[in-house]
């Protein structure tokens, strides 16, 4: 942004001690928009007191927060599509991402994984085509859920390093499914980020039924490894938790990338990052 005597006398003010004086230069600058981010770049790059320079960072995270809830309201009153709502999430942390990255390589999948499939297929050998092609070719790893690191959880970064966690993976495998026309989709088990392939002539011919009638089979996400029902009636049992028809319903677009918000946010436990899992949280309540 060309700088004027109003940016030029803000940008002076950055280091007021006067926190009052502070908070009303940054509320403006805020208000210019993302097109000020390089002269705060500029001015961090020539200056050496890091406290100013915790501010100036802080300053192009709002920035960035702005915009970004902004993508969140419009996917949310939009298409609401679930590839689109991930990136938006990873660009969270990653504000530069370039989609298009993510979009090349979801197609290198798909287009090997049709190039083997065909109607004659039954439902579990279209899904040994998929992990096959996804967990063996591409060699895309599963890693279990821990929250020291947000990256798992961001499927710009389980694309390039080629590890994920059953959420991050879940999606991916989820957003290749609905290219494929499988009709896969993340169901509601407490504690589990499990996927369903429902059955859909069951659900034409019998819209009432319970819902765990509707899905053939179970997959883990992490790896790919099938489930049964039988499997899934004695996680119940262990659990001690009755199987009600809710846990068996598919989840939509927006619950999904509501539930990865909520878990992404509890990686950001300091009272140094305590900002960033309010902030985390504030978008996911924006899809209520």
């Amino acid at each position: 942004m060309k700088e004027n005597k109003e940016i030029s006398a803000l940008l002076h003010l950055i280091d007021d001690p006067d926190e009052e004086v502070y908070n009303t230069v940054s509320e403006r600058i805020v208000s210019f928009g993302k097109g000020i981010i390089p002269n705060l770049e500029n001015l961090w790059e020539h200056i050496s007191n890091e406290d100013t320079q915790e501010r100036i960072e802080m300053l192009i995270h709002r920035l960035h927060l702005r915009d970004l809830t902004a993508e969140f309201i419009k996917w949310r009153d939009g298409s609401a599509g679930l590839l689109e709502g991930a990136l938006i999430v990873s660009k969270y942390q990653y504000p530069d991402l370039q989609p298009q990255v993510v979009f090349r390589e979801i197609e290198k999948i798909r287009r090997n994984t049709w190039l083997e499939l065909n109607n004659y297929l039954t439902p579990i050998e279209q899904v040994n085509v998929m992990n096959s092609i996804f967990y063996n070719y591409y060699k895309q790893k599963g890693i279990e859920i821990s929250y020291e690191n947000p990256d798992p959880f961001l499927i710009s970064k389980a694309l390039e390093t080629k590890k994920g966690n059953a959420i991050s993976n879940g999606i991916l495998y989820l957003i290749l499914c609905e290219q494929l026309d499988l009709p896969v989709k993340a169901i509601n088990i407490p504690r589990q980020f499990i996927l369903g392939y429902f059955d859909p002539q069951y659900e034409a011919l019998n819209p009432t039924g319970h819902s765990s009638e509707k899905i053939k089979f179970y997959i883990d996400a992490l790896t790919g490894q099938m489930y049964s029902h039988k499997d899934i009636e004695n996680y119940f049992k262990r659990m001690n938790v009755p199987p009600v028809t809710s846990y068996f319903r598919p989840l939509g677009n927006r619950r999904i990338i509501q539930f990865l918000l909520e878990e992404l946010s509890k990686c950001f436990d300091t009272d140094r990052d305590a900002y960033k899992k309010d902030e985390l949280l504030s978008l996911a309540n924006l899809l209520d």
